[in-house]
């Protein structure tokens, strides 16, 4: 908690602004640029040390933040989880609230014997009960989800649009800006003992967006045993960076320099992969001196979970 103390105080005192979520949504469904030095904090879960350590805390700098819930654990009064009479509280003092799913799944995991209409089906019903409970637990619908896991694929983005969300948000790492998704806002995670630490906050709050188009392949479903030969993109800015610095990352395969054609970078690939999920990632050092990085997901539909 020291530490989280140390963080908020670092955006404090070097001119960052901790701005709602809300105001983040907004800008890019209206496709807005952001304020600069911009973070919007968000928490996922709900366990009772938000109502017990993070609160006080974010409180005494007041600054907004968001609470994504897992549903599920807060009806059902787990142990470790707030209730939702301090969920409530800390709404009444100003936190927002969003949606996290009811049953916390690995959404991305469509089981061998379901098929395409029973997995839209049982997404569909996973988001919906989850509103339903926020809606009439808080009086509002949420309107950003927070994908359990980060584990996603176009069937998962579809669904949630579908049933009214305005954004959605990942676990890819990265920065945000106005060529980003609002169906795949990336998040830094705070945590742990590598992640946590002052130089890798520090790190984090300077890299930016590298915005992109043609992900080779897309967020659709990858096989291993038949890998992509290639891995690659487009840049809508390949003015801004250093050609060396190009760089593409495959969790399986690492960094690689990329080739780069025109506003084309690539990599080529001989190597069946493993995972059932790969990160892919761009990066690039642009000419101000600031890294540039944009995340996407890829699952391996031929490593098939049980349930």
């Amino acid at each position: 908690m020291e530490r989280f103390r140390e963080q908020l105080a670092y955006l404090r005192d070097n001119d960052y602004h901790v701005i709602p979520l809300a105001e983040l949504v907004e800008n890019l469904e209206n496709g807005r640029p952001l304020p600069a030095k911009s973070v919007v904090i968000t928490i996922d879960d709900g366990y009772k040390s938000v109502y017990h350590k993070a609160w006080p805390i974010l409180k005494s700098f007041g600054f907004p933040f968001t609470v994504f819930l897992y549903v599920k654990a807060t009806e059902n009064k787990h142990w470790d989880y707030m209730t939702w009479e301090q969920v409530r509280e800390l709404e009444k003092a100003g936190v927002d609230f969003q949606d996290h799913g009811y049953g916390h799944g690995r959404l991305a995991n469509q089981p061998a014997a379901m098929s395409d209409k029973e997995y839209r089906d049982w997404l569909r019903s996973d988001m919906v009960k989850s509103r339903t409970l926020l809606a009439e637990r808080l009086g509002k619908e949420p309107r950003v989800y927070s994908i359990p896991y980060g584990e996603y694929n176009r069937t998962v983005i579809t669904v949630a649009k579908e049933l009214g969300y305005g954004a959605a948000m990942t676990q890819d790492p990265g920065s945000v800006s106005d060529r980003t998704d609002p169906f795949l806002i990336p998040r830094e995670p705070i945590l742990g003992n590598d992640w946590a630490t002052m130089e890798h906050f520090r790190d984090i709050l300077q890299r930016v967006d590298l915005p992109l188009t043609g992900r080779e392949p897309d967020i659709e479903k990858i096989s291993g045993n038949d890998p992509p030969a290639r891995f690659a993109a487009r840049l809508l800015f390949p003015e801004r960076y250093l050609p060396e610095t190009i760089g593409i990352y495959v969790s399986e395969l690492g960094w690689r320099q990329a080739a780069v054609r025109n506003d084309v970078v690539s990599i080529e690939n001989s190597s069946k992969l493993k995972r059932r999920l790969n990160r892919v990632a761009v990066s690039a050092r642009e000419k101000t001196g600031r890294t540039a990085i944009r995340f996407w997901l890829l699952v391996n539909q031929d490593i098939v979970p049980d349930k």
